[in-house]
């Protein structure tokens, strides 16, 4: 069972364990959970060789994730970036010129009002990393995934605080800092805020100004099933408003763009199975469903 309630998922092209084993040598506390390959059912579907890596679990500071070899269909982009606390500026430099290389530099390393030290950039990957010198007490963990509203959505990051503080239990808003009069964004608008899901933290932000991205799959929020009402409730509630399109195999859009995966943790067990007359059969079920039915794939399960 994973040790938080929601956690992130990080598309690549074929890139997951390279990027991981990459990752996992910056941060302390980090380590690879566990690796799932592809299976030969369901290669029309995902056009993956079978035997070839499918998903890389892993631990950053602390903060679970899972990195998916999806292919070329999406990139991921800063709509959704993680945002580092770091204890010293000595590790602020060592995270920055270490994830710099080959990526882009989208807001200047520098001395700030917020920070000692901070900066933005995306790596080699196209990863979005906020990395600032502070203490880790006032978030409460290492990483932080951060939400970015822009284009259409701008202006809507304090609804949808809201919106998910409503669905999730034992939800908070830790506070709100909004742009004041001269600032980039409108007077009012969420500058930045921090937020409380389950167990995890969650910043948010409306990003003023044309952006060439929008919120897409490429990195997606999961959400961690105990039960079949589970699965039902989450669905049901952060489907509302969403694309009907975009639902597949436990994923789906809500309505502001966000890609959630909605999976019970029953899933993992049989996917992890030695039997692999069992795995494929639990993966042809899923391949063709839009929301997970548990009951009908503990019934390919069991065969």
């Amino acid at each position: 069972m994973n040790p938080k309630k929601i956690t992130p998922c990080i598309w690549f092209d074929n890139e997951a364990e390279e990027a991981v084993q990459f990752y996992t040598s910056l941060f302390s506390d980090s380590k690879i959970d566990k690796i799932t390959r592809f299976t030969d059912e369901g290669t029309d579907i995902h056009g993956m060789e079978a035997g070839t890596v499918m998903t890389v679990g892993f631990q950053l500071g602390g903060q679970p994730f899972t990195a998916l070899n999806g292919g070329p269909h999406f990139k991921v982009n800063p709509c959704i970036s993680f945002f580092v606390m770091c204890e010293t500026v000595q590790e602020v430099d060592h995270l920055w010129s270490s994830l710099l290389p080959n990526g882009k530099v989208m807001f200047e390393l520098d001395k700030y009002p917020w920070s000692e030290k901070y900066g933005w950039l995306q790596d080699q990957y196209g990863v979005s990393w906020q990395i600032s010198a502070g203490k880790i007490e006032d978030v409460g963990q290492k990483i932080t995934p951060t939400l970015m509203f822009v284009n259409d959505q701008f202006g809507n990051a304090e609804e949808a605080i809201e919106h998910y503080t409503s669905i999730f239990k034992n939800s908070e808003v830790d506070g709100i800092l909004r742009y004041g009069p001269d600032e980039e964004g409108p007077k009012g608008l969420v500058k930045h805020a921090q937020f409380k899901l389950e167990d995890g933290k969650f910043m948010i932000m409306d990003g003023p100004g044309e952006h060439e991205f929008d919120f897409n799959e490429g990195i997606s929020l999961v959400v961690h099933c105990n039960s079949k009402e589970e699965v039902d409730y989450y669905w049901e509630k952060l489907n509302q408003g969403g694309d009907p399109k975009a639902q597949q195999c436990g994923w789906l859009k809500d309505k502001y763009g966000v890609s959630w995966q909605v999976v019970p943790t029953e899933l993992y067990k049989m996917l992890d199975d030695d039997n692999t007359e069992k795995v494929k059969r639990v993966t042809k079920v899923m391949l063709q469903m839009k929301k997970l039915d548990l009951n009908k794939l503990r019934e390919a399960y069991d065969g």
